[in-house]
């Protein structure tokens, strides 16, 4: 008899494509995962995971079994916060994939949905536009904050939650006025901090100053915004940051924060869930707080 231990470690091997990783993730010794596996085999009487020296991925079969255990297991936790929500109170877990731009507005949703619904426990993850979508598609992620654009419509439910702009975070020495506006060529000409490339954040900046035929002088690049913030406080360095991130902070003390103008750039942000959405009882809890906030 195969039990939801058994698809958890299917699941977990099709995500980390990793024996000692996925093991780790279960709980359990990689000798005890592999002969768990094994023993899923002999029950089914199919080859799951082709065989190596190390993992080289599933068989046919295995991905068509993982793609079954991850809807039974999507089924047992929709009916678990279903029942709990029939006693009266919606609670769980809900897992975000959440863009590293769109952390602050999250942050201001978390907020909501702790008031409305307290009894549900959010797992956020900072993750790369991909990685969201990725995450989504594997089970990672119950939903995802990300770009709308780079969101495929084909293979994912897509709900617009707001507008992202962008400000020049910079030392009160580097900025060339106290307040108001500054032009991306102006930024250019400061030493920057940036998202590192591959990031979209980073493509969409780099966009802008091709656009007007700028090249930005770079001298850090990083993988989150704290950084990037802290070099702008200590006097090292201007950061591009998203309008709603300094605004969920309260401004930042010890810099400036002026609109990026010439030309004002915008991106969509969506809330998106993958379109086999089982109705999940804490995810439609989020929506309903979004909706509020649009």
């Amino acid at each position: 008899m195969i039990d939801l231990k058994d698809l958890r470690c299917l699941s977990a091997l099709a995500r980390h494509k990793h024996f000692a990783r996925a093991a780790n993730e279960c709980g359990i010794s990689q000798p005890a995962f592999s002969m768990r596996i094994r023993k899923i085999e002999d029950r089914l009487q199919t080859s799951i995971v082709k065989r190596g020296n190390r993992f080289q991925g599933l068989t046919e079969d295995g991905m068509m079994i993982v793609r079954h255990a991850r809807s039974i297991m999507d089924e047992v936790e929709v009916f678990q916060q279903q029942f709990r929500c029939h006693k009266g109170q919606i609670s769980g877990s809900l897992k975000l994939g959440v863009i590293p731009t769109a952390v602050g507005y999250v942050s201001l949703l978390m907020r909501d949905l702790n008031r409305d619904f307290p009894q549900i426990v959010v797992r956020i993850e900072t993750a790369s536009s991909v990685a969201v979508q990725q995450g989504i598609e594997d089970g990672r992620f119950d939903a995802g904050v990300t770009y709308t654009d780079g969101a495929p419509r084909d293979l994912l439910h897509v709900e617009p939650l707001y507008t992202e702009g962008y400000v020049l975070l910079a030392p009160a020495e580097m900025a060339p006025r106290d307040a108001g506006e500054i032009t991306w060529a102006e930024a250019a000409k400061m030493p920057l901090t940036l998202l590192e490339p591959g990031m979209q954040n980073r493509s969409i900046i780099d966009h802008v100053f091709d656009q007007i035929g700028a090249t930005p002088h770079v001298v850090a690049e990083t993988s989150g915004f704290t950084s990037a913030i802290v070099m702008a406080v200590q006097g090292l360095a201007a950061t591009v940051l998203p309008r709603v991130l300094v605004e969920s902070l309260g401004g930042v003390a010890g810099a400036l924060t002026l609109s990026l103008v010439e030309p004002v750039q915008e991106k969509s942000v969506s809330l998106v869930s993958g379109l086999r959405d089982t109705g999940l009882p804490t995810l439609e809890a989020l929506r309903s707080v979004t909706t509020k906030s649009r």
